[in-house]
């Protein structure tokens, strides 16, 4: 079955990357969502696309000024207790050119202590079965890989030759592979089933087309990252075979 993550939430719904679109995107059926994780200068989690702000970068911000400033920027561990039970990918900004980069990695070191604070607290591992960490950075999954070998990780990729981003993903040890829709072109199946040969689940983004994601499904794509998670559910529920609803 072909999983419907919800882009930044059901983000023609309500804000993207805020509680209301996660909560839209769930209430509309979607598998899960994805989102976009930043850190405050005094080490809280919180979810927002861009590190730049009218007020200065995040990481330059504490929580309580995001908090004051930019209200509807959630922590991550709220935005985890609004898609518990359900999927959520977890995607690190983290690049050399994107503001408030660390090469030290504190986002990545900070996502696994919160999941592993949450599992203690839940005494259970069920929530962490259902979290995905990704970036488009390699070094950044590889640090959680290092750090919590039990968390699914998956490289975000944009353009070049996508079987090469299927190997290096393989050769790092991680669960996934996130390519953009354009990378895959008329090659899907071949591109799907050299990705599941070697243990990898394909996670396409961003695809909003119904054809196109109807088309990826047949393909055996694990999963689509959409802005419009109602389109793709609708889609996904009229052809045959693949959902099982």
């Amino acid at each position: 079955m072909t999983l419907v993550l919800a882009h930044r939430g059901a983000n023609r719904r309500a804000p993207e990357n805020t509680l209301a679109a996660f909560r839209a995107a769930l209430e509309l059926g979607a598998d899960g969502v994805e989102l976009d994780v930043h850190r405050t200068r005094d080490g809280v989690l919180v979810v927002r696309h861009d590190g730049d702000t009218p007020f200065g970068d995040l990481a330059a911000l504490t929580r309580s000024e995001v908090a004051q400033r930019l209200p509807d920027v959630p922590t991550l561990a709220d935005a985890l207790d609004v898609g518990a039970g359900r999927v959520v990918n977890v995607e690190i900004k983290n690049l050399p050119h994107q503001p408030g980069f660390d090469p030290d990695e504190t986002v990545a070191d900070l996502v696994v202590e919160l999941l592993a604070a949450r599992r203690v607290a839940r005494s259970g591992e069920a929530e962490l079965e259902r979290v995905l960490v990704s970036s488009f950075h390699l070094p950044t999954i590889d640090r959680v890989r290092v750090l919590d070998p039990r968390i699914d990780t998956a490289w975000l990729s944009y353009g070049g030759d996508p079987h090469d981003a299927i190997r290096v993903t393989a050769d790092h040890g991680h669960t996934a592979v996130h390519p953009a829709a354009s990378m895959l072109g008329d090659d899907a199946d071949a591109l799907v089933d050299a990705a599941h040969a070697l243990g990898l689940r394909v996670n396409v983004w961003t695809v909003n087309d119904a054809e196109e994601i109807v088309r990826l499904a047949r393909a055996g794509i694990d999963a689509v990252i959409t802005d419009v998670p109602d389109v793709a559910l609708t889609a996904l529920e009229r052809a045959p075979r693949l959902r099982g609803r």
